[in-house]
């Protein structure tokens, strides 16, 4: 076997591990927070946020979670930037896809600050910020923001391959993440003047990353697929 094919075999190989990255980030990071969410004390699901699981004693297990999933995403932006490059969204997409990763480790590093009520004796919006918990929401904004607008962008690579349906899909992904999470955002903002609101805001975040997270996964094995 000439040196040529065994680097282009060993590229190969190599690509196929960071798409799995991708496929793995989501499933991953949704087991961790959903263990967690069932069996810490005093924590309700369907109100506190995810990152709430960074505070307290057990924090360290969400932190870890944060920065394995942001790891695992920056190393699929990185095959995607691969394959794409050359295509229409090639810079893009896979720029879009690596915020993802950097805000999932800068929310890791950062921890939140006590939110909703979470833990238990905290008020509803917190009263004093602190560095960390400014940084922390800072980065989230690169997920939240950034996984809507990658489906968009990647909505049209795939209408230009003709491939739609993988397109209406990414397109509908990112709406349906922009308008669960205007949802969350709004009920977060009127908590002080409507508590009950508070009470569904952890569902409205988590089906938020749902959406998107599922859809990267499927948009990895795509990649996987088209890599055999």
């Amino acid at each position: 076997m000439s040196s040529s094919r065994v680097m282009s075999t060993s590229l190969d190989s190599q690509r196929r591990l960071l798409l799995l990255c991708g496929a793995l980030a989501g499933p991953f990071f949704t087991i961790v927070w959903f263990i967690q969410g069932l069996t810490r004390s005093g924590y309700d699901p369907m109100r506190y946020a995810i990152s709430s699981l960074s505070v307290g004693e057990l924090g360290w297990i969400q932190i870890a979670n944060f920065l394995i999933t942001g790891s695992l995403i920056l190393a699929f932006s990185v095959a995607l930037r691969q394959i794409l490059r050359g295509a229409s969204g090639s810079v893009w997409g896979p720029v879009l896809i690596g915020s993802i990763g950097v805000g999932l480790i800068g929310a890791g590093l950062f921890v939140s600050d006590p939110l909703n009520g979470y833990p238990p004796g905290t008020p509803l919006i917190p009263t004093a910020r602190t560095t960390h918990g400014i940084l922390h929401d800072l980065f989230g904004v690169p997920v939240f923001l950034g996984l809507p607008i990658a489906g968009f962008v990647f909505a049209r690579l795939f209408a230009r391959r003709g491939e739609h349906n993988w397109a209406w899909y990414s397109r509908l992904s990112g709406i349906g993440m922009f308008a669960v999470f205007f949802v969350a955002r709004l009920g977060f903002r009127m908590l002080e003047t409507y508590p009950d609101l508070a009470a569904n805001f952890g569902l409205f975040q988590r089906i938020t990353l749902l959406i998107g997270f599922t859809w990267v996964t499927m948009l990895a094995l795509y990649m996987l697929k088209a890599q055999s």
